[in-house]
């Protein structure tokens, strides 16, 4: 009996496949999103090293629990002043890196 070789793929191909590709539509709002994933679980982890509640870090921002627990889950519908103030209240220091073509400038 012939054995069957298995094609292994990478993570690249696979989101290629399943997403789209580099610069389409579907691409961009899945790495959109991705990042918005990302950004709400630093701000719970920077949340949690500080030993804060969400009710909390409400109080220390201005808004009531429920907009923390939002930001935390995925943080695509805050506005840049809002994540600003989470992370000022956090004591945490933010970094914001532009890349125009080939050249990244860094905004801090």
């Amino acid at each position: 009996m012939a054995t069957k070789e298995l094609k292994t793929y990478s993570l690249a191909e696979m989101k290629d496949k399943y997403i789209g590709k580099v610069g389409t539509q579907e691409r961009d709002e899945y790495e959109y999103e991705l990042r918005m994933d990302v950004l709400g679980k630093m701000i719970k982890a920077a949340r949690q090293e500080r030993n804060l509640t969400q009710e909390e870090l409400g109080r220390l921002v201005g808004v009531q629990k429920a907009q923390i627990s939002k930001l935390e889950s995925s943080a695509n519908s805050a506005t840049i002043d809002t994540i600003l103030k989470v992370f000022k209240a956090l004591k945490a220091e933010i970094n914001f890196n532009v890349k125009i073509e080939d050249n990244f400038i860094k905004l801090a």
